[in-house]
């Protein structure tokens, strides 16, 4: 048969020819829209405005790749509607070489997104967040990641600026294998909300990312991560945080803050970190298989439980020695019919099969006052296994704990324990590559409690062949999961902290009640609050961080308003790193609750330096008789200089009172303390006690320097000491005048391998106690003859005028207005 022809252009052409030759074309057409459509999903961007650009032609699938360099202001808002199969990605070209900086913020917004591999980068923001989840009002994301990206050190230049380093809005979104560290401004590092019904029960998972460094703010607002608020607290937020290392995260008291209901925290690494996880608000929440080592740092905490409903089982701390709010394990009082954002009472909370070595006491009924007056109820301590070596407490127990069950919990301690909820037992203990683990010996860690709630498994997740108090299964192999996992992101970024040029700020601040406590949520590091003549009224307990002064004018008070639900411990409080100067200001204690200290230093146990500064300050009427001082410094504080200069201290219990280190390994609480032209008058007891007990080695300073000043009835009475040193190594008192303390019998105690007094005039006020190796030179025992006894101002033949004794001018240089 023959084939048919098909005639065109005057040619013949086989007719399964032409086909194939179609089909072929067919076939190179598709790979060529295969191949355009392959480069439009996969797209490279160089600058920002090709970016807008791209994301507002994304698809499903889409790739948009950022070139690497520095994107410097730029406002990254992505939104897009990925699907599980095919996400929306945003990536570095190179993870860890895009680096955004500057005034610079990331939106996520749609569904199915990843961002990844990027560096925020020593930036100056001005916005709320860093990356939020969300774009405009409701346009939240969902199912959406941010992976493998930086951020550090993107601080405003105001620290008082409120900032997020990343907002979590939406369900179903996760944050893994980030790093953050440095943060310093007001505000949290990481905040899950849950305000509207699109983000409640979010299932969000946050998960391998390492929190570093965030230095302490000083205030409320320096959380890493936050989980509601309390307005949300009844809510559900079923969030998971597993899996992190928090290091270094010293921001405050609460390091995570739980403000909604079933949440689960596991696996995580807390080191050396000067906070606690801490149940705040919202219940049913999950705490299991944590490790919290403190290595021994002040201040380290563990878990702090309030509310209702909570599991905190298999973790074990090692070396926690934080106090109070900040123990190992606490549990709060609560308040009668608590508001939101107050104390809900603690109810049926599950506490079993924790491991605590070598901690600080754990406290039950933590913050008892007239306000929190609910003690823990309906709870359970139980198959809990503590061990010391260094002397502390086991527990203290600040209200009655007869609600909490305590079955079987096992103590290795030569400390004294309560022995209806606690008993003692000898732990034989093996080391696990340094990690202390109680070895198959231990028959006596097999616990006949159990119940419901009871783990199954241990802390490294294995079977729980029999119920074992403790966190691990006797003889165990394993390393918890926390200690082994990798934390942050798959490039190592080399963070510095940038050193930055702080300008001085000054703030103006009117009279009244309550207006330098505002003055100061408004400082940085640099900051001069300039107070104008008036009353200013305190009403709160004022926390001072960073390089501040206060600089009064003539009349300038402050003193406590009246009135007050509960006395002020005291104004002023220097916290650690920090410097406060005071100038031409009166503190006066007079009021109806007896203010207990007019200033002190940063709370016990911190053990970083810090300054204090007076001049031209006057102090009078602190006569609380309950170890009330004008100055207080707490055991383990330390103090670089304290410095007064022509200064006023009247009609008070006690002035400068350095006297809390009763410890026998040298410690002290200040380098240097210099006491220049001022007055101590009327003092009941001593003006200035800066003793140690122990040795007298010393290490560091520990020098007191008291030139031109005047000691007037002080601490009158047989064995009182105006002035008192014990194993301070350098004192020296000179040009001074001791006067008026008639039943005094030795005024001045000092010792030291150099030290001495020299040109001074002690006047009805017994005589300087001839110490071993003191030096002692031109002592007058005579009348200072004042020509103004007011300002202490000596006549013409006074033997304080150097004329009239050949030695030097002895008391004020120049008179203070009394």
């Amino acid at each position: 048969m023959k084939k048919r022809l098909v005639y065109q252009s005057g040619k013949p052409k086989n007719k399964t020819l032409m086909f194939s030759k179609f089909i072929r074309s067919l076939f190179f057409i598709f790979i060529n829209i295969n191949l355009l459509l392959s480069q439009e999903l996969n797209v490279k961007v160089d600058n920002i405005l090709e970016f807008n650009n791209a994301i507002k032609n994304v698809v499903e699938g889409t790739t948009i790749v950022l070139n690497n360099g520095e994107w410097s202001n730029v406002k990254l808002n992505i939104d897009g509607f990925g699907t599980k199969e095919k996400p929306i990605v945003v990536k570095a070209e190179t993870p860890g070489k895009v680096l955004v900086t500057g005034d610079s913020k990331m939106t996520i917004s749609g569904n199915y997104i990843i961002v990844s591999g990027l560096w925020f980068k020593d930036g100056n923001p001005t916005s709320k967040s860093i990356i939020s989840f969300r774009g405009k009002s409701k346009q939240v994301a969902n199912n959406s990641r941010l992976t493998n990206t930086t951020i550090s050190y993107y601080n405003p230049i105001d620290k008082s600026l409120k900032s997020h380093w990343v907002d979590l809005w939406g369900k179903n979104n996760r944050v893994d294998h980030n790093n953050f560290t440095g943060k310093t401004n007001d505000g949290t590092t990481l905040v899950v909300w849950l305000k509207g019904k699109e983000s409640e029960d979010n299932n969000h998972k946050i998960d391998y990312n390492l929190f570093g460094k965030r230095p302490e703010l000083g205030k409320n607002g320096g959380e890493t991560i936050r989980i509601g608020t309390s307005v949300n607290s009844m809510k559900s937020s079923r969030t998971i945080v597993e899996k992190n290392t928090f290091k270094n995260c010293d921001g405050e008291i609460e390091i995570i803050s739980n403000k909604s209901a079933n949440n689960i925290y596991r696996d995580n690494l807390f080191l050396e970190s000067k906070g606690s996880l801490v149940l705040r608000h919202g219940n049913n929440t999950l705490v299991e298989r944590n490790v919290f080592l403190g290595n021994n740092v002040k201040s380290t905490g563990g878990i702090r439980i309030i509310n209702e409903n909570h599991i905190i089982r298999n973790n074990l701390m090692i070396g926690i020695q934080g106090s109070d709010f900040r123990a190992p394990i606490v549990l709060m009082n609560g308040v009668k019919n608590s508001p939101l954002n107050r104390y809900h009472q603690v109810k049926n909370v599950n506490i079993q099969n924790n491991t605590l070595i070598n901690c600080s006491e754990i406290v039950f009924g933590a913050g008892k006052d007239e306000e929190r007056t609910l003690p823990p109820l309906n709870s359970l301590f139980a198959n809990n296994l503590i061990t010391n070596t260094n002397g502390n407490n086991i527990a203290k127990f600040d209200d009655d704990v007869s609600s909490i069950s305590f079955k079987n919990n096992i103590v290795d301690t030569n400390s004294k324990i309560d022995v209806a909820l606690f008993t003692k037992e000898k732990i034989d203990w093996i080391l696990l590559r340094s990690l202390p683990m109680p070895s198959i010996k231990n028959s006596n860690l097999i616990s006949n409690y159990k119940d419901d709630k009871s783990p199954s498994l241990d802390i490294v997740k294995s079977e729980r062949e029999s119920n074992i108090v403790g966190a691990f299964n006797l003889g165990n192999k394993k390393i918890p999961k926390a200690l082994t996992m990798r934390t942050g992101t798959s490039w190592v970024p080399d963070i510095i902290e940038p050193v930055k040029v702080i300008k001085p700020k000054v703030i103006e601040v009117e009279p009244g009640v309550g207006t330098i406590e505002k003055a100061l949520q408004k400082v940085n590091e640099l900051t001069s609050l300039q107070l104008k003549e008036g009353i200013y009224f305190v009403n709160k307990t004022l926390k001072i961080k960073g390089d501040v002064t206060i600089v009064g004018s003539e009349n300038t008070i402050i003193k406590a308003e009246d009135k007050l639900p509960k006395a002020l411990n005291y104004f002023i409080r220097v916290r650690e790193e920090s410097s406060v100067t005071l100038k031409n200001i009166t503190f006066d204690g007079d009021n109806d609750t007896q203010v207990k200290y007019a200033v002190v230093s940063p709370d016990k146990e911190t053990g970083k330096l810090y300054n204090l500064f007076i001049e031209n300050c006057k102090f009078k009427n602190f006569r609380n008789k309950q170890g009330g001082s004008i100055f207080k410094a707490y055991k383990g504080s330390l103090a670089d200089t304290i410095s007064i200069k022509n200064s006023y201290f009247e009609d008070s219990y006690r002035g400068l009172n350095l006297s809390y280190e009763k410890n026998n390994i040298g410690k002290y609480n200040a380098n240097v303390i210099l006491i220049h032209n001022s007055v101590f008058e009327n003092i009941q007891e001593h003006a200035i006690n800066y003793t140690k007990s122990g040795y007298l080695t010393n290490i560091g300073k520990g020098k007191l320097i008291i030139t031109n000043s005047i000691f007037s009835k002080v601490a009158n009475f047989e064995k009182g000491n105006a002035v008192r040193t014990k194993n301070i190594p350098n004192v020296l008192i000179k040009n001074s005048v001791f006067q008026n303390s008639y039943n005094i019998l030795k005024p001045i105690n000092i010792g030291g391998s150099d030290s001495r007094i020299e040109n001074c005039l002690l006047s009805t006020n017994g005589s300087v106690k001839n110490s071993k190796g003191i030096i002692q030179k031109n002592i007058f025992y005579k009348s200072p003859k004042w020509k103004d006894k007011k300002n202490y101002v000596p006549s013409n033949k006074s033997i304080l005028l150097k004329e009239n004794n050949q030695v030097n001018t002895i008391g004020l240089i120049q008179p203070l207005t009394n």
